[in-house]
């Protein structure tokens, strides 16, 4: 069993000190409550060098943190103590990994820390969103109001992103399947057609030459163009990881003539949401702002977020620094500029949210409708394409014969 060093505190104050052999961290939390310290910190002694893999490590789905956070509402609502609800929810989780997040979190509140403060321990489960608002609820008095809130917004942005995906993945998928049918064909069955060719001695079409090259060069330097793409996923990963690279990509994404208008959209729906959940929940507007941009998803609409956020520290209003920086609908910025003269900018927000996450669904439904005749052209004209020019030369000899 692994060895833990641990530091508590005793119920007079004292601080306490010590070594512990047990199954887990768990097991020493228990074993100190039952000596009456309170744990502080506790940490496994290190043999050797530990190599920590992060890919492998198991990510919560949002969706079940939807789930814990509905429930978790309901339960505070119906009365029942906080730290009892984390005991019932831990125990009922199916996910092992979420179930040990929960336990350590009903353990800290359990040992005096404030449930915010207890979330921010887990930042990859429950973000910076997330615990501010918790944090609001908690000074407000209406937690339970607050996490019906945070449900209902973790659910209606991960069916935003469901949409999204719908979108991406249909025309990725064909055009990935057409490169890989292209390759097998240029590898495998256009050299059976060029020796048949070069043993019957005849003059070949154009079309038919050309696939010959294709296919040739293709066969040749096989071996470097897997390693060349990969090297240029590589770089433009690197590129996109750069300040200056992150403007440059989402801005080029916000105006591609046919995935702009939905990123577009995508991103006025999840600012809109976010914020006025943020601003219906009591978060300051300039500590809303920040948040929201950092959850923005796209670089070149947190620039114009954090520029706003500075316009309205020197006096400015919401709408007007958003309208300058060209990314937000001319309808957007008049709805947003009514909701604060009327007092009313987080039931506007969310009126915004609903208008563009239905824009969305129509956009998704248009995009798929638009891209299957494109994608089939698409696939007829090279697969077929490749085809036609291999039987022109059996037709011009079934032709020569007859």
């Amino acid at each position: 069993m692994p060895i833990y060093m641990w530091e508590g505190r005793t119920a007079k104050g004292a601080v306490k000190k010590g070594e512990m052999e047990a199954p887990s961290e768990a097991a020493i939390r228990i074993h100190l409550r039952q000596q009456n310290i309170i744990p502080t910190k506790i940490e496994a002694k290190g043999k050797g060098i530990n190599i920590s893999l992060p890919f492998l490590k198991q990510k919560v789905k949002q969706r079940s943190v939807a789930i814990f956070t509905r429930q978790l509402a309901t339960m505070i609502d119906a009365g029942l103590p906080l730290v009892q609800s984390l005991e019932v929810l831990s125990s009922q989780q199916e996910s092992k990994v979420f179930k040990g997040i929960i336990r350590e979190i009903r353990e800290d509140v359990e040992g005096g820390a404030t449930f915010a403060g207890a979330l921010k321990k887990h930042p990859v489960t429950f973000n910076e969103l997330y615990t501010n608002l918790v944090v609001a609820g908690e000074e407000g008095g209406i937690l339970d109001t607050i996490l019906t809130r945070l449900a209902s917004y973790i659910e209606k942005a991960e069916a935003l992103k469901k949409k999204v995906k719908s979108a991406l993945v249909y025309p990725t998928t064909i055009v990935a399947v057409a490169v890989i049918v292209v390759i097998i064909l240029m590898v495998f069955v256009i050299p059976v057609f060029e020796t048949m060719f070069q043993s019957a001695g005849q003059s070949l079409p154009l079309p038919t030459v050309i696939v010959l090259t294709i296919s040739k060069m293709i066969k040749k330097y096989i071996v470097f163009f897997v390693p060349a793409f990969i090297l240029l996923v590589f770089l433009f990963k690197r590129y996109y990881k750069t300040e200056s690279g992150k403007v440059v990509v989402d801005r080029l994404l916000l105006r591609l003539p046919v995935f702009g208008p939905l990123f577009r959209k995508i991103a006025v729906a999840r600012f809109s949401r976010t914020l006025g959940t943020l601003v219906s929940s009591g978060v300051p507007i300039l500590d809303g702002l920040s948040i929201v941009s950092r959850t923005a998803g796209n670089r070149a609409i947190e620039i114009a977020i954090m520029n706003a956020r500075a316009s309205i520290r020197e006096g400015e209003t919401i709408a007007e620094p958003l309208g300058r920086s060209g990314h937000f609908p001319p309808m957007v910025i008049q709805m947003i500029a009514v909701g604060e003269s009327t007092g009313a900018l987080d039931a506007m927000l969310s009126k915004i949210a609903e208008f563009y996450e239905d824009e969305v669904d129509v956009a998704v439904s248009n995009l798929t409708s638009l891209l299957e005749p494109i994608l089939m052209m698409f696939l007829g004209v090279v697969i077929g394409g490749v085809v036609i020019a291999m039987y022109l030369p059996i037709f011009n000899m079934a032709s020569a014969v007859g």
